[in-house]
Formats: structure tokens, sequence, C-alpha cells
């Protein structure tokens, strides 16, 4: 699939009609949202039969994207049920067969299921310090060819040193930068529309014996969704 004509089928995809300010739900543009998986295939062939995780999938945006560069399996990630329902609908407009889960970020378990690359548009910690980080914390647990993400430029330095340290990457990599075009979303908004800079980063975790390259966490309700 050329990169304009998936950017056009995510462009037609139905996003947020009531985002939530506490879990900083903003769309994933379709300009950013195909050419972060377009990369992600075509520089490191890490999408297409591959196994692929959406963490914090929201509408759906990136898990739709992974499924249309042909990944061997989707699972979409979302602790909001109503972001799912829509997720959901979008896939089956595209008559795309994704998984999608229910659960906090902190508690996923995946036992069983050996996922090779996590994709996420991940909330930036502005209304919950430190978020951005359990998203990659987690990420490198679960992945393991690459875990790709969307942060603010301003976080560079703290990003790279915090993954590097304390998240099991071996490597960390901006490979652009980007600017994200965010809409007036909430009424603390001030301004119509804001240009934020973004880096979208690769990281690669550490290679991981056999049998611990599932993230385990015992007791773990989670809800599936199916088409």
């Amino acid at each position: 699939m050329k990169l304009k004509q998936l950017e056009g089928l995510l462009g037609d995809l139905q996003q947020f009609t009531a985002p939530k300010v506490e879990l900083e739900q903003y769309a994933t543009g379709p300009h950013i949202a195909s050419r972060m998986l377009y990369t992600a295939e075509n520089s490191f062939d890490d999408i297409t039969g591959k196994v692929v995780a959406d963490f914090g999938c929201g509408c759906g945006t990136l898990s739709v994207a992974s499924s249309l560069l042909d990944a061997e399996h989707v699972v979409g990630i979302d602790i909001d049920p109503q972001s799912l329902e829509l997720a959901q609908e979008n896939a089956a407009d595209l008559e795309l067969d994704i998984d999608l889960i229910q659960c906090d970020i902190k508690n996923l378990n995946l036992r069983g299921l050996l996922v090779d690359t996590v994709v996420m548009n991940l909330p930036f910690g502005t209304s919950r310090k430190g978020a951005d980080m359990e998203f990659i914390s987690m990420g490198m647990k679960v992945a393991t060819r690459a875990v790709y993400s969307l942060h603010k430029t301003s976080t560079r330095e703290h990003i790279k040193k915090v993954a590097l340290r304390n998240c099991n990457a071996i490597s960390a990599e901006v490979l652009c930068e980007l600017r994200y075009n965010l809409p007036r979303t909430y009424k603390f908004h001030k301004q119509n529309e804001v240009d934020i800079a973004v880096d979208f980063w690769r990281f690669v975790p550490r290679a991981r014996d056999e049998g611990s390259t599932a993230c385990s966490v015992t007791n773990l309700k989670q809800r599936r969704m199916h088409r």
C-alpha cells in the first residue's frame, strides 16, 4: 500500500466525540499516523507479517494502519470502553480483524501472545506526571523487536535517559521531528489550534530469555472486544 493511500484511509476514520482530558485523549492525525507506520515497515520491517500491539489505541488509528500494512495480528489496548467501541466500528468499516482489549496499561497481561512491535501515541504526562514512561516501560517488557512512540521534543533528553537506564532499552533513537497539529479540544484550550513539536522514537528492547517474552501479571481481568 502506498503512503498516500494509507493516509487517505486513515483520514476517513471516526474520532473522539467527547475526549476525556484525564486520559489526555487526542486523535492521532492521518498524516502523522501514516508516516509512523510506513516508516516502521519500510525502514525496519517491523509491521508486515508481525504481531503488533497498539497501546492506548483510542479510536484505533494506529491499529488500523498496522492491519492495512498487513500485520499478521493486531491488538489494540485501551482503558476507555467508549474509545474501544469507536475502534471496533473503524475496524468493522474497513473489514479488518483487530483484537481489542479494555485494560489499564499498568496491569497488562498478554500471556501466551508473543508481540513483535508496540506502537503508541501515548499520554505526554501533562495530566499525570510519569504516564508517558509507564507506557514505554510496559512496551519494552512486551515487544521483542521495537517500540514506536511520540513524545514532546522538549522532553528528548529525559526520554532517552530514562528509556536506556530504567526501561530495558538497548537503543533509543529519534527517527524524525514532526509537527503535531493539535486542534482546540478542551475548554481550557485558548487557541483554535496549536502546533506542537514531537519526536518520533524507535526503542529497541534488550533481548530476553525464552519464556519471559510476554508480560505476566496475575489476577488481571481483561475485557476483549471482537468485531
